[in-house]
């Protein structure tokens, strides 16, 4: 997909990875509805935004998993072109994670992006033309040390991304999935600033796996995947490695992985 001039929609972009889309969509050419929970942030980062495109950012505060907040994103958009399913926390650490965190972890990570599906596809089958790019992670294809919430929900993001290429691919619908190990967001700070053992081993192990990349360079990264029409985008090329690895000798992978944790510990 060439998105200058494309309709897009961010969700979770009033920081880090979903603001860097939204900007580069903007310098690209698109005009762009950003969306996110916190909608003061959301609201400051529209106007910054919009000073530098003025015309082409709007901004609807909400939760990316409710579909009537999407609809209000969709609405806002006009004819949407590109979806980004970008939305995601990182939160439940150790068997101790909570209902409430597991809740919370599958309406974000993964419903967020069947709700968006169900109200996007339909239209885009009509068209013969959309793109869906979800935002999972390295932990979607490998794993999270320290939060099963987040590895097991992020496997489900890149598992819902690959049945929607594998079902609406080759009907004008394109697919593209975002999974990054570490990058400098808050999310990333907060995960180094907590108190909690399991959550300083998870993000340990990130920085720990590779290079932490700055937002601005995860955002090129997947919109260059767009306009190639790659289904995977990797900002870390290692991750293709390592999940070769991994498939080729699971129990010699696990091994690796427990002498890592071990490592941290």
């Amino acid at each position: 997909m060439d998105v200058s001039g494309a309709n897009a929609i961010v969700t979770g972009a009033a920081s880090g990875i979903g603001e860097a889309i939204a900007q580069r969509l903007l310098e690209a050419g698109a005009s762009v509805v950003v969306g996110d929970v916190d909608g003061d942030r959301l609201a400051a980062t529209a106007a910054r935004l919009d000073a530098d495109h003025p015309g082409r950012v709007a901004h609807v505060a909400g939760d990316a998993s409710d579909a009537q907040h999407v609809a209000a994103l969709i609405v806002a958009a006009g004819e949407v072109d590109v979806f980004f399913a970008n939305a995601g926390v990182f939160k439940g650490f150790g068997l101790e994670a909570s209902d409430e965190e597991w809740a919370t972890s599958w309406d974000v990570n993964v419903k967020a992006h069947v709700v968006a599906a169900r109200a996007l596809v339909p239209g885009w089958l009509e068209r013969g033309a959309g793109c869906f790019v979800s935002t999972a992670s390295a932990a979607g294809l490998l794993t999270q040390l320290g939060s099963p919430t987040y590895s097991t929900t992020k496997h489900a993001a890149v598992g819902f991304a690959e049945w929607l290429a594998a079902t609406y691919g080759d009907r004008g619908v394109q697919v593209c999935c975002l999974c990054p190990m570490g990058v400098r967001t808050d999310m990333l700070v907060a995960g180094e600033t907590t108190t909690e053992g399991d959550g300083r081993l998870g993000v340990q192990s990130v920085v720990s796996a590779g290079a932490t990349l700055a937002p601005l360079e995860v955002a090129d990264v997947v919109l260059e995947a767009v306009a190639a029409g790659t289904f995977f985008a990797l900002p870390h090329p290692e991750v293709g490695t390592m999940y070769a690895r991994k498939a080729a000798d699971a129990d010699h992978w696990i091994t690796g992985m427990q002498r890592f944790r071990t490592s941290l510990e």
